[in-house]
């Protein structure tokens, strides 16, 4: 942009300086000479521009009247076109400007009716306006987003000390280490927490109020380090710990680096007394390039870690059955949009019920001048009138209200199910051992029992409801029972745990029949889908998937047999607990087998397409049926911390990925993905050799048969050498065996002496009868 001022510099300033009131001579000075360098004589006259002003910005043409130029005084543009400085023209007249006008017509939108741009060229626009010095657009573009979130933004990390030299060093660390490896990511620990007091694993109220009331001498028994590379924290702020990782994950993106993140643990440095670290630790992997393949790039698979959490951020495992959220938040917005909904439907219903009076007192007021032959109608239309609006209320009426007078109504007829009901030898069993149980914690095992029989009873009233609601009965009876040991019985968390595993396998052992898949869901007909789905899905392969798993090596391919099992035999189990065991089971062999392939550890991106193709190739039975059973009647603190709900969440997240799987996830095009869908043709596996177009296809699978001989002859050698091992550990095995006996025979000899042979020979059977002594004569005396 070419700016000269057609005014004589005042002689009393410095050369260069600007007068502080002159606001429209406040912009940056011209990028390109100016008329009067170039050789050529300005008119000191004022320039006189048109009523319609054509403009040629950086090549963009735009043509615009000269008011909406001057629409704010306090402007750049209202300065340039004040007539007071020389702009110059191009060959077709058009006044020209130096600036890039790819959003120079959202600018002019707004100095002509006020419009304001998309929000995607919110950023862009923002600092056109900031160059034009267009006061009244920064302060409106400042109030959307992303520009205000941004702001709230900088305002959170500006609380945060250091935050930009810690960003700064995990930037270089990381490139520090990528270098020395020569690799094109690194991996580097970072400590995030946002209380400066560490957390103790038996924490009580008399400890936690020494938060706040330790002196500064004993503070600094707590000053700690935790081994890592980057520290964040402490802050005073509402934000949390994964709005700060969300911070830096975005920032470092901002830098074209790709950011993933989990966490691995705590630190858990014993400080003092029983005072532990308990700050959080998660591994930042930061990738510099991202790799290629030979035709194009693969995408893969990946999950973030912060996609698998509770979407309202509160820190807990998330599922896709309850809409992203977990157990505790779910039930809160269930329970919000349900007195929503009856709060709606009553005043529905009165609404209907006050139509239906106005529509009745008119229709008497029009009749009441006729005979009286009408009364019987009358009252036979009030009596149905008051049937309707009793219909309607009962239509619109919470079920659970109704579930409850149909309990209250039933109640006096119906036995107890417990006298009525053949128990099965697995509930009897599973009886017995809560029983044994809950014995050894006296008093409070019997409340708990009577506890536990009353709410059994309570669900076989119940059994007319939605499964919705009995999942939200047993939800509500499993929070109270734990809330009540807790503070009626001060029993401690960890035995907690233990009695609500126990109530759970009693009473689900119970209500399994009931309560899985049963007839008013639609969970059968979910689970037909995905067995139908994962049929179809037969041919996808290992590669396709990104899996990093090597099933020719016999350890491996052990594991993967076992992990199909486990998920199988998910079925087979009553307990939402033992469920969930039979996902961790399976989980865990993933993760070894991935480990044997790799020679490392696992990651979270290995794990997830190694799973889907686990549930691919094994079909589980019922799989739908079973996560919405866990889903319903699990305890909610299995499913929101810990191992189990991390791997029942990407289980969850598998299923939705295989739902929703398409020729994009597999880098496949769309006809091939079509074709192997209909099973037209299937896949070709990858071969190792590069064959020419004119190659045999006889040579071909001979070549093929000799490595495959070859591989049954290596694992052969392997068997033989394995048995011959074998025999030679057992035969050293006798010898040794042998020789501890024949030194103990040797150390401890034994004596054996000859038996007395006049002793022996009374009882021996080959004694001859005459060398017995004859047997005594009876004798008779006379009297």
């Amino acid at each position: 942009m070419v700016v000269v001022t057609g005014r004589e510099p005042d002689s009393r300033r410095p050369d260069g300086a600007m007068s502080s009131s002159d606001a429209e001579d406040d912009f940056l000075e011209p990028a390109t000479p100016t008329a009067t360098q170039a050789g050529h004589a300005l008119p000191l006259l004022p320039q006189e521009f048109p009523e319609v002003v054509p403009l040629n910005i950086g090549g963009a043409h735009f043509t615009t009247r000269l008011s909406t130029l001057r629409r704010y005084e306090d402007t750049m543009l209202a300065a340039m076109f004040s007539g007071r400085h020389y702009i110059p023209t191009d060959a077709e007249g058009r006044y020209f400007i130096d600036r890039d006008g790819a959003h120079f017509g959202d600018v002019l939108n707004f100095l002509r009716s006020g419009d304001l741009p998309p929000r995607e060229r919110v950023r862009a626009v923002y600092k056109e306006a900031q160059y034009y010095a267009i006061g009244p657009l920064l302060e409106q573009l400042e109030n959307m987003q992303p520009l205000k979130g941004e702001k709230v933004r900088q305002a959170f990390l500006g609380l945060m000390p250091y935050y930009k030299d810690h960003l700064e060093r995990i930037v270089e660390i990381a490139r520090l280490r990528a270098v020395q490896r020569k690799a094109r990511f690194a991996k580097l620990k970072v400590c995030v927490f946002k209380e400066e007091m560490p957390i103790t694993p038996y924490e009580c109220p008399l400890l936690s109020s020494l938060r706040f009331e330790r002196s500064e001498s004993d503070g600094q028994l707590f000053e700690h380090h935790c081994e890592v590379d980057v520290s964040f924290g402490p802050w005073e702020a509402v934000a949390d710990v994964y709005d700060l990782l969300h911070c830096l994950v975005t920032d470092l993106s901002a830098q074209g680096l790709t950011v993933d993140h989990q966490c691995i643990g705590v630190c858990d440095k014993h400080l003092i007394n029983h005072y532990y670290c308990k700050r959080p630790i998660y591994e930042f992997k930061i990738t510099w390039w991202k790799k290629m393949s030979l035709k194009s790039e693969r995408r893969g698979i990946h999950v973030d870690q912060s996609e698998l959490l509770c979407k309202k951020g509160c820190g807990y495992y998330g599922n896709p059955a309850w809409q992203g959220f977990c157990s505790k938040c779910w039930r809160e917005e269930y329970h919000k949009a349900r007195q929503k909904q009856i709060q709606e439907d009553w005043e529905l219903a009165e609404r209907l019920q006050r139509e239906e009076e106005e529509a009745f007192a008119s229709s008497q007021s029009s009749q009441g001048a006729q005979s009286l032959t009408f009364s019987k109608f009358e009252e036979k239309k009030t009596n149905e009138k008051t049937r309707k609006v009793t219909t309607v209320k009962k239509f619109f009426s919470a079920s659970s209200r109704v579930g409850s007078k149909k309990a209250e109504i039933q109640e006096p007829k119906a036995p107890s199910p417990s006298i009525n009901r053949q128990t099965s030898i697995e509930t009897d069993r599973v009886s017995k051992e809560f029983i044994e149980f809950l014995k050894t914690f006296h008093k409070t095992g019997q409340e708990i029992y009577k506890q536990t029989k009353l709410f059994l009873e309570t669900m076989h009233y119940k059994r007319d409801l939605s499964i919705e609601e009995q999942s939200e009965c047993t939800q509500d009876f499993y929070q109270n029972v734990a809330e009540r040991m807790q503070t009626r019985g001060k029993v401690p968390p960890e035995r907690v745990e233990k009695i609500m595993d126990q109530i759970e396998k009693y009473i689900m052992t119970r209500l399994y029949k009931y309560v899985f898949c049963p007839e008013t869901t639609d969970d059968e007909k979910k689970d037909l889908a995905i067995q139908k789905r994962i049929r179809a899905l037969h041919w996808v392969t290992p590669q396709m998937l990104c899996v990093p798993v090597n099933e020719e090596i016999p350890e491996v391919s052990d594991m993967v047999v076992k992990a199909i099992t486990d998920i199988i035999e998910m079925d087979s189990k009553r307990v939402p607990r033992d469920k969930l065991a039979c996902i961790t089971k399976c989980s865990k062999h993933i993760f070894n087998a991935i480990k044997v392939t790799k020679n490392e550890p696992a990651s979270a991106d290995d794990f997830l397409p190694t799973l889907i193709y686990i549930v691919l190739k094994g079909n589980p039975p019922r799989l739908q049926s079973n996560i919405q059973y866990i889903t319903r009647f699990c305890n909610p603190s299995r499913l929101m911390t810990g191992e189990d709900g991390y791997y029942f969440t990407n289980l969850c997240c598998a299923v939705a990925f295989i739902e929703k799987l398409d020729a994009q996830s597999l880098n496949l095009s769309q006809e091939d993905f079509d074709r192997y869908m209909s099973g037209q043709t299937s896949p070709r596996k990858q071969e190792s050799e590069n064959w020419s177009p004119d190659a045999c296809l006889g040579v071909k699978q001979m070549y093929k048969n000799l490595d495959l001989l070859s591989q049954l002859n290596e694992r052969q050698e392997r068997i033989m050498n394995e048995a011959k091992k074998l025999e030679k550990d057992l035969i050293d095995w006798t010898d040794g065996i042998a020789k501890e006996v024949q030194d103990i025979v040797e150390k401890y000899p034994l004596e054996i002496r000859p038996p007395n042979q006049s002793l022996a020979s009374i009882d021996s059977e080959n004694v001859e009868n005459d060398k017995l002594p004859p047997p005594l004569q009876p004798q008779v005396y006379a009297g």
